[in-house]
């Protein structure tokens, strides 16, 4: 079953960032990686399982799953929707980054 795929605009900031600093040294990498974000959080429609559970929360309605170093964290909302929260570097501070969503 096909899900709906919303993305926060948290989510869309934090991928817009990305996309900018990667465009520093290639807009053409930085394009690409836009569109393999996206495909990779469109494959979530029918696979939305498949992530794993965000070991910081151990909550089984948010998980993620990898963009080359970034976390595409994502929240399911029944059976109908997914939601993409955020965009992180696997290197940040995961702690620090989502107590800014959650406030």
């Amino acid at each position: 079953m096909a899900r709906t795929l919303i993305w926060t605009e948290t989510a869309l900031q934090d991928l817009d960032e990305a996309a900018e600093y990667i465009a520093r040294d290639s807009k053409f990498y930085a394009k690409a990686f836009v569109k393999e974000a996206h495909q990779a959080a469109r494959s979530l429609k029918r696979f939305a399982e498949r992530g794993r559970i965000v070991p910081e929360l151990n909550e089984p309605e948010i998980r993620e799953i990898f963009v080359r170093r970034y976390r595409l964290i994502y929240k399911l909302e029944g059976t109908k929707t997914i939601y993409i929260v955020r965009f992180i570097h696997g290197a940040r501070d995961f702690r620090a980054v989502w107590s800014q969503e959650t406030s």
